[in-house]
C-alpha cells in the first residue's frame, strides 16, 4: 500500500511599503541583471545613512556657531574693563571748593604828625588905576623882594619862615610838600601758582568729575598692556578762564594715557578765573587724573 505525503510550504508574505523598498533584498531583486556599478545601486543602498549624517552634521554646525557666539559674548563682557576716572585729593582740588582764607586785617596806621606851622602870607590887591591920594597904605603893591618865601593870600600874616613850606603850590609834584599818589595796581605778566581765589571749574569739583567720566576714553593700547595710574596735567587758566599751555608732568605712563588726558583738558569749557587783589589773573593749575582697569 503506497503512502502519499503532502508537503505544504509556508511562505511569509510581507506587505510592500516605502520602507521595505530600501531593503537590500529588494534592491538586489530590482537591480538583478542590471549594472550595479553604475552608481544608482550604491546611492539607493546608502540613502538613509547619508540623510541621517547630513541632518546630524547640519545640526552640529548650527550648535557650534550658536554656542561660539554666546561664549564669545560672555568672554567679551567679562574682559571689557570698566573705566574709572578718579580725581584725587590734592591741594589744588581742595581749593576748588574750600573758601579762601580771610586776609589778615593790617594794624591801624600810626597817628599822623601835626601839620607844619603856617608860612607867612602876603595880601595882594588886584591892581587898579586911581589917584595917588586915594591909595590906602595896605593896598600898595609890595616890592618883589619882600614877597620871597611868602604865600600869596588874601590877608597879610606872619608865620614861621624856617619851619614851614613856603612854596605856594604845596602838595603838588615838584613842590617840597608831601605828595599823595594813588595806589599802584600790580600787573602780573607771568601765571601765578597761588592766588587768593583759585580758578574753579563751572559747577565745582563734582561737575569736573562728571565731565572727566563722560569724556575720557580709555586708550585701547593701555587696556591691552594693562597700563594704569595717575597722569598729572599742568595748564594755564588766563584772566578770561581760557585754557592754554597744556602739558603733562612727571614720569610718563605710556599706552596713550598722557595724550588722552591732554585731549580732554583741552576740550574743557572756560573756567572761572582766579582772582588776586580783586582782579582776574592767570594761574598755572595742576590736575591729577587717575586711570584704573577693573
Amino acid at each position: 500500500m503506497e503512502k502519499y505525503f503532502t508537503c505544504i510550504s509556508i511562505v511569509n508574505v510581507y506587505p510592500m511599503n516605502t520602507t521595505n523598498n530600501q531593503r537590500t533584498d529588494f534592491l538586489d531583486i530590482l537591480f538583478e541583471g542590471r549594472n550595479k556599478d553604475y552608481g544608482a545601486y550604491d546611492l539607493r543602498r546608502t540613502a538613509d545613512r547619508r540623510v541621517r549624517n547630513a541632518i546630524v552634521g547640519t545640526a552640529s554646525i548650527a550648535l557650534v556657531i550658536i554656542g561660539g557666539y554666546v561664549v564669545n559674548n560672555k568672554l567679551m563682557a567679562a574682559e571689557t574693563p570698566k573705566r574709572i576716572v578718579e580725581v584725587f585729593d590734592t591741594p589744588e582740588m581742595k581749593q576748588l571748593t574750600e573758601e579762601p582764607e580771610k586776609p589778615v586785617t593790617p594794624p591801624p596806621p600810626p597817628p599822623s604828625a601835626p601839620p607844619p606851622p603856617a608860612a607867612s602870607s602876603v595880601r595882594v590887591t588886584p591892581p587898579q588905576i586911581v589917584e595917588d591920594d586915594k591909595v590906602r597904605p595896605e593896598d600898595e603893591v609890595l616890592p618883589v623882594d619882600s614877597m620871597f618865601n611868602k604865600r600869596i593870600d588874601v590877608v597879610n600874616a606872619v608865620g614861621d619862615p624856617n619851619g614851614a613850606d613856603n612854596n605856594p603850590f604845596v602838595g603838588t609834584p615838584g613842590g617840597s610838600g608831601p605828595v599823595v599818589e594813588p595806589p599802584k595796581t600790580e600787573v602780573h605778566s607771568d601765571p601765578l601758582t597761588w592766588v587768593e581765589v583759585m580758578p574753579k571749574f563751572p559747577g565745582g569739583e563734582e561737575a569736573l568729575g562728571k565731565y572727566l567720566s563722560r569724556n575720557i576714553h580709555y586708550p585701547q593700547m593701555a587696556i591691552e598692556n594693562g597700563i594704569e595710574g595717575k597722569v598729572f596735567v599742568q595748564f594755564v587758566i588766563d584772566n578770561e578762564g581760557k585754557i592754554s599751555h597744556v602739558e603733562t608732568v612727571g614720569a610718563p605712563k605710556g599706552g596713550g594715557l598722557e595724550q588722552e588726558a591732554i585731549r580732554v583738558v583741552k576740550s574743557m569749557p572756560k573756567w572761572i578765573p582766579g582772582r588776586q587783589n580783586g582782579q582776574s589773573v592767570s594761574v598755572r593749575f595742576n590736575l591729577p587724573i587717575g586711570f584704573q582697569i577693573n
